[in-house]
């Protein structure tokens, strides 16, 4: 039975999109702010460390943004007012909405330590969410794709982009790897990016859109290394390896018959 509740959670879904696109805009430069890769001091560059996609990765935010907003249209209609599944998911949704938009305003202000908590936190959210979806499963193709796979891409460059974003901070910090090369410190990290990407895969059933994503991101940090500045052939053969990987057994799982989603 529909309550003022479910009316509420729709609002609220919408309502975060819509600052969350504005938020956008803002920071791509088109409303007056600093672009992303200029703000903080040139930190998030595609050139400021070893873990930097290339540019042109960025542009994925276009696709998940429009995906954005097609599920908060999607969870507003009448037929999804009502939805179990809505309500668990709406208010995760609306909280990672929030939290992105927050993640730009702090880049705005050159405030990058504020960034790092807030995409850690935006990271939790996404997994819940994510988890959610996996666990209370769409009942239509529909709800799937308006649904599952933008949650799944964002989730998927937003693990790319915690990696990229600390490692940032903490070359902006003045972090010296405890002497340790800096090659080494970005193959671990991409090691690390590479288990999440396992690990999403097992935890979703071989969904595909987080690895797709995913994939992506280190894609781009390969061509960023082998192709760009910071060079550094260890980093963007690793970053490839671990796109294969990440793909290869998200596609494992999925065939293996985990997953019929």
């Amino acid at each position: 039975m529909r309550s003022p509740q479910d009316v509420i959670r729709q609002v609220v879904v919408i309502s975060s999109a819509v600052f969350a696109v504005i938020a956008s805009f803002v920071g791509s430069g088109a409303a007056g702010g600093t672009p992303i890769q200029d703000a903080a001091g040139g930190a998030l560059a595609a050139d400021a460390t070893l873990i930097a996609p290339a540019t042109p990765a960025f542009s994925v935010w276009s696709v998940i943004y429009l995906g954005l907003i097609v599920h908060a249209v999607w969870q507003a209609l009448p037929g999804q007012t009502t939805s179990e599944r809505q309500r668990r998911l709406g208010y995760w949704v609306a909280a990672s909405l929030v939290l992105n938009g927050l993640w730009i305003l702090s880049i705005q202000f050159d405030l990058l330590p504020l960034s790092v908590p807030i995409i850690v936190v935006l990271l939790a959210v996404l997994i819940q969410t994510f988890l959610q979806a996996v666990q209370y499963r769409p009942t239509t193709a529909l709800d799937a794709a308006f649904t599952d796979v933008p949650i799944g891409l964002y989730l998927g460059w937003v693990c790319v982009a915690t990696a990229a974003n600390i490692t940032a901070w903490l070359a902006a910090s003045g972090f010296t790897g405890f002497g340790l090369a800096p090659e080494l410190w970005a193959v671990v990290v991409i090691v690390a990016a590479t288990a999440a990407g396992v690990a999403l895969a097992l935890a979703g059933r071989g969904r595909i859109s987080p690895a797709l994503t995913l994939a992506w991101g280190l894609a781009w940090v390969a061509v960023g290394r082998l192709a760009g500045e910071p060079a550094s052939t260890v980093t963007g053969v690793a970053a490839i390896v671990a796109a294969v990987v990440v793909l290869g057994v998200t596609v494992a799982v999925r065939v293996s018959g985990r997953s019929r989603a």
